[in-house]
């Protein structure tokens, strides 16, 4: 029995809603990355993608850092500071993340290189590389995961290219 080859081109999910402004969303985040970082002295690296609802700590934002095609979703909170406890910290997300939406950083925090963090997760201890971690408070749920840019899965491609051909997606 022959084995099967990989497509070498993946059929794309078809897109609804808001998707066709996409250009207009990336000059946006774009703008607002450049306020951040000249304004703010955060360090947002340029490939560095996040929603436009994402909110990083202002109280000390030298101490935000989030590396290089790495995804903040929509309304998670990376935080650098703690004023109960007089702390201002740094807390770093690794390269080629996935933060997922309305999940919070604590101060302090390091997201290793390669991580998921689940969608509302409140990550209070750091996060070794490649890990998947989600819950409150965060706990590691996977390790030695492979993901590519922005915290995309390996198989995702081919997950949606079998769900766009059965017209799934």
């Amino acid at each position: 029995m022959p084995s099967e080859t990989p497509p070498t081109h993946y059929k794309k999910a078809r897109t609804y809603g808001l998707n066709h402004l996409s250009g207009l969303r990336n000059a946006l985040v774009g703008l607002k990355r450049l306020y951040y970082r000249h304004l703010w002295g955060m360090d947002i690296h340029p490939t560095a993608q996040f929603s436009l609802s994402t909110k990083f700590d202002r109280t000390f934002p030298k101490g935000v850092h989030v590396g290089p095609y790495s995804y903040v979703a929509f309304e998670a909170r990376i935080l650098t500071h703690d004023r109960t406890r007089g702390l201002y910290l740094h807390t770093r997300i690794g390269q080629n993340c996935f933060i997922g939406g309305r999940s919070m950083i604590l101060p302090g925090v390091e997201i290793g290189d390669n991580c998921i963090v689940g969608a509302g997760a409140i990550v209070t201890k750091s996060v070794p590389p490649r890990s998947v971690v989600a819950g409150n408070p965060a706990r590691i749920l996977q390790s030695d995961i492979e993901v590519t840019q922005y915290g995309r899965f390996v198989t995702a491609d081919a997950t949606e290219h079998d769900l766009a051909v059965r017209g799934d997606a």
